[in-house]
């Protein structure tokens, strides 16, 4: 029996694994896309007024950290999860303690979904502002970069970051917004 479920299993898998990368992927541009705001909102930047949709589409790759502290931060609240699970199949009077008897209600299940999701989105968020705040003091600590405009007039500053349009540079306590491909000399942040 248990053979069958696996075969079963295993067969739907195939079928639907199309969706299920494409679920995963959206799901992984969405933390990125999420990770970056944090990032650049350190600087008083709103990434997305200067980022299209190719910029986002790439994001979770740009940075190995964004998918690795993804993935471990993710690891914390599934076990959570499935702790409780093991605990309501081990030990069922310890769970029913630890959730004041609520298991037995009708409405339990979808609670502790949702309170599973909102769980979930917290830590995301969470470590998602602990990745921007350790990225601005990486930035604080490393070395100044030089633009050259097509004039020959360089502005030196710290590299924040850069879309396909711009490049965000952090000099004298204001970022600098420079335009790769425009007469628009630059954009200053105050």
């Amino acid at each position: 029996m248990k053979e069958g479920l696996i075969k079963d299993a295993y067969e739907l898998i195939l079928k639907e694994i199309q969706t299920v990368i494409t679920i995963l992927y959206l799901l992984m541009v969405g933390i990125g896309m999420l990770f970056n705001y944090k990032k650049y909102a350190r600087f008083g930047i709103n990434i997305f007024d200067y980022a299209d949709v190719f910029d986002f589409l790439v994001t979770p790759f740009q940075d190995i950290r964004i998918i690795l502290v993804s993935i471990i931060t993710l690891f914390f609240p599934i076990g959570i999860f499935w702790l409780g699970i093991y605990l309501k199949s081990k030990f069922p009077r310890f769970y029913s303690i630890i959730n004041f008897g609520l298991a037995n209600k009708s409405w339990y299940r979808k609670f502790k979904l949702v309170l599973f999701a909102m769980f979930l989105f917290y830590v995301l968020v969470e470590t998602a502002n602990g990745y921007g705040n350790y990225i601005k003091n990486n930035i604080d600590l490393s070395q100044s970069v030089s633009v050259k405009y097509a004039n020959d007039e360089l502005l030196e500053g710290k590299l924040i970051g850069k879309s396909k349009e711009v490049i965000f540079l952090y000099t004298e306590n204001k970022v600098k917004i420079i335009p790769i491909t425009s007469l628009v000399k630059e954009i200053e942040l105050n």
